[in-house]
């Protein structure tokens, strides 16, 4: 099989312009969790910290969108912007684990997400709110962000909200668990060095 690759660095950074946003995101996928982010979007900011944290991904976006309006677009670019740099930072996926899945609990809350660095797009998202809002921030565009990072990143994500009654622990538990999920694909498989983890022999 060879051995893992060790000095190839996992990071990328993509700019996204339309008319109706303007988008720069930077991933390391081998950081220390650190995050930095102008959006406009203070409670996606905060989820997105999760991320960071959570999955020791090195987070920095940028953005100016058309938020007089609503935050929609800006909210899926963000999510579209960042699974493209996702995608370019993971490259071949040479001797990652692949899989990744997380059980993340807040207090009343509990979410699972789970993830396939496939190369196949595909998202199943059943999390229920008992409220539209958290403070001003739309809950029906976290699917939005979860769509468009699945679509761009090339990954089948599955996210689901087992319990809660909280909307913010809920939110919380799943940017948490993804995080988590993908910390878990990323990690580097010593038993299968520089090989990618398919029967096709690519991903």
């Amino acid at each position: 099989m060879g051995t893992a690759p060790t000095n190839l660095k996992r990071a990328a950074t993509v700019t996204r312009t339309t008319k109706e946003t303007q988008i720069t995101a930077s991933v390391n996928l081998d950081g220390s969790g650190a995050s930095k982010f102008a959006t406009g979007i203070p409670f996606l900011e905060h989820m997105l910290e999760q991320v960071a944290r959570h999955g020791l991904i090195d987070l920095d976006i940028a953005a100016r969108g058309d938020l007089h309006i609503d935050a929609h677009h800006t909210v899926e670019d963000i999510g579209i912007s960042f699974g493209q740099a996702f995608a370019k930072a993971a490259g071949d996926k040479q001797g990652i684990t692949r899989y990744g899945h997380a059980y993340v609990p807040l207090d009343e809350a509990l979410s699972r997400v789970v993830v396939d660095l496939s190369g196949r797009p595909g998202l199943e998202y059943r999390v229920e709110f008992p409220r539209a809002r958290i403070g001003e921030f739309d809950v029906d565009l976290l699917h939005e962000f979860f769509q468009g990072f699945a679509n761009h990143a090339l990954v089948t994500l599955h996210v689901d909200g087992l319990f809660g009654k909280n909307a913010h622990h809920i939110a919380e538990t799943v940017f948490k668990a993804f995080g988590r999920a993908l910390r878990m694909a990323l990690e580097r498989d010593t038993r299968i060095g520089s090989a990618v983890p398919s029967t096709k022999g690519s991903l």
